[in-house]
C-alpha cells in the first residue's frame, strides 16, 4: 500500500518543519507547499499555526488557504488543523482587543484562557470521547500545549442525538483554569489545540491514527 500523500500548508507562519518531519516519521509522503492544486488533491491537508489569530488568518488568505480548506471540506477531503490552525476553524478570535473573523467551520469565539497562569505551557491529559479515532489507544496519554487562547465552548451538534443520519462532532476537552476544547473530530475536519508533532510517542500515534483515516 502506497504512503498517503499529505500537504502541510505553507503560508509563511511558524516552524512547520517539525510537523513535516513528524508526519514523515509515521509514514506519510509529505510536501510543504502553498500550491493550490497540490493542496486540494493530496490525501490529507495539515494547517499548522503559531502566533496570533489575526496574523494567521492574514497569512492564510494571502495564499488562498481559506478557499483551499473550504473546497477540500466541501468535497469530504480530510483536513487537520494544529494549534492556531485549529483556532481559525471557529467563527472568530478575540486577541488583545482585536476581533478577527475566522474560517467559520464551527460556531464560537476563541478568546483568552481564564487561568491565573497564562500561557498554558507544558504537558496535560485530555478527556477524549467514546468513539474517537484520533485518540484511539492513547486516551490516557499526555500532550504538549503552548497557548494563551482557546475555544471554551463547542455548540455545533451537541444537542443532536447521534443516529444513522447524523453524527455530532466528537469534542475532546482539557483544563487550564476551566475547560477548553483540546481537539475536534467533525467528519473530514479534525483539529488539535496541542502540538502532536511535539508530543512524543502519543503525538506520533495520533498522527498515525489520522493517516489511517485517510485510506
Amino acid at each position: 500500500m502506497s504512503a498517503p500523500s499529505v500537504v502541510v500548508l505553507d503560508y509563511g507562519f511558524g516552524n512547520v518543519r517539525s510537523a513535516v518531519r513528524a508526519l514523515e516519521r509515521v509514514g506519510a509522503q509529505v510536501e510543504l507547499t502553498n500550491d493550490r492544486a497540490a493542496a486540494e488533491s493530496a490525501d490529507g491537508l495539515v494547517v499548522p499555526g503559531v502566533g496570533a489569530f489575526a496574523a494567521v488568518m492574514e497569512g492564510l488568505r494571502a495564499v488562498r488557504g481559506d478557499e483551499i480548506v473550504g473546497r477540500r471540506l466541501a468535497g469530504g477531503r480530510p483536513v487537520l488543523g494544529i494549534c492556531v490552525g485549529m483556532q481559525v476553524m471557529f467563527e472568530a478570535g478575540d486577541e488583545h482587543g482585536v476581533h478577527t473573523e475566522g474560517l467559520g467551520e464551527w460556531p464560537g469565539i476563541v478568546d483568552r484562557l481564564h487561568a491565573p497562569v497564562v500561557p498554558h505551557m507544558g504537558w496535560a491529559t485530555v478527556d477524549a470521547p467514546a468513539g474517537t479515532t484520533l485518540f484511539s489507544g492513547i486516551e490516557d496519554e499526555r500532550f504538549y500545549f503552548v497557548h494563551s487562547y482557546a475555544a471554551q465552548t463547542f455548540t455545533l451538534g451537541q444537542d443532536e442525538p447521534a443516529d444513522g443520519r447524523f453524527r455530532p462532532p466528537l469534542v475532546t476537552w482539557a483544563d487550564h483554569g476551566g475547560r477548553f476544547v483540546a481537539a475536534v473530530e467533525n467528519g473530514p475536519l479534525s483539529a488539535t489545540q496541542f502540538h502532536p508533532e511535539k508530543s512524543g510517542d502519543a503525538g506520533a500515534q495520533l498522527l498515525t491514527n489520522w493517516l489511517s483515516s485517510l485510506r
